[in-house]
């Protein structure tokens, strides 16, 4: 277990700290990363979103990884349940990728089987990348027709979305570094893929009770490993770090 001085205050930390702090050694080797928050009693949503458990701290946390990051990527479901509209890093996470040889904005992409998301929603309108849907070929047609208006639309399976070809399609477009920012559904099937290189835990001092979802859910267990990687304290909430072994 971590002692008292190993866990560092992330207030003190600047952006190029933050980002030192989850930084890899090759960033050109591919690489699966997960962001999630949690209560203390393992609900990973309050009233239906997961915003509510986080605070200032994470959110600073959040803009680090996405800094750091090829592509943000998203279930749809989280996407309509959070509001989610385009990324703006902010000027000092621009500079900082400009100056390291990174274009100025990740990529933003959705998994969606059923493509239900609205063309004139806020991750399409006026977007600085022009954003990915991963998808399958069951998609409805239509929903298709009018998505790739606004979007590339890719086919990654025939039933479900395949999440194995969905990365051999990222690295295939040079974007190896994925953050992946939900939700719950996604998560799980990630795990059942073997494709999770990576989770950062928020953990939020908050009990919640109620039926709230964990972070991953699916309809089988899937047991992964991993190792403790750091952690940094954000008044009362811990971020914590894990690399799968």
């Amino acid at each position: 277990m971590p002692t008292q001085q190993t866990i560092h205050e992330m207030a003190a930390l600047d952006l190029a700290e933050l980002i030192g702090h989850y930084a890899l050694d090759d960033r050109t080797v591919p690489h699966l990363r997960l962001n999630f928050v949690s209560s203390l009693d393992g609900a990973a949503t309050l009233d239906g979103r997961s915003g509510g458990l986080g605070n200032e701290q994470d959110q600073r946390v959040m803009n680090a990884l996405r800094t750091f990051s090829d592509v943000v990527l998203v279930g749809a479901g989280t996407v309509r349940a959070e509001g989610y509209g385009g990324l703006d890093l902010g000027h000092d996470s621009v500079r900082w990728r400009v100056e390291n040889g990174l274009p100025a904005e990740p990529v933003f992409a959705i998994v969606s089987g059923h493509l239900d998301l609205d063309p004139e929603s806020g991750p399409f309108v006026d977007p600085p990348v022009r954003p990915l849907i991963f998808t399958h070929d069951g998609a409805p047609a239509h929903r298709r027709r009018a998505l790739s208006r606004v979007a590339d639309v890719i086919t990654c399976g025939t039933n479900t979305v395949d999440l194995r070809q969905m990365r051999a399609e990222l690295n295939a477009r040079a974007l190896p570094q994925v953050l992946c920012e939900g939700g719950p559904s996604l998560l799980g099937s990630m795990l059942e893929a073997d494709v999770v290189d990576e989770l950062c835990l928020s953990l939020g001092a908050t009990m919640v009770g109620g039926e709230s979802r964990r972070i991953a859910v699916s309809d089988h267990e899937t047991v992964r490993h991993m190792r403790f990687a750091g952690v940094l304290r954000a008044d009362d909430m811990l971020l914590l770090r894990y690399l799968r072994r």
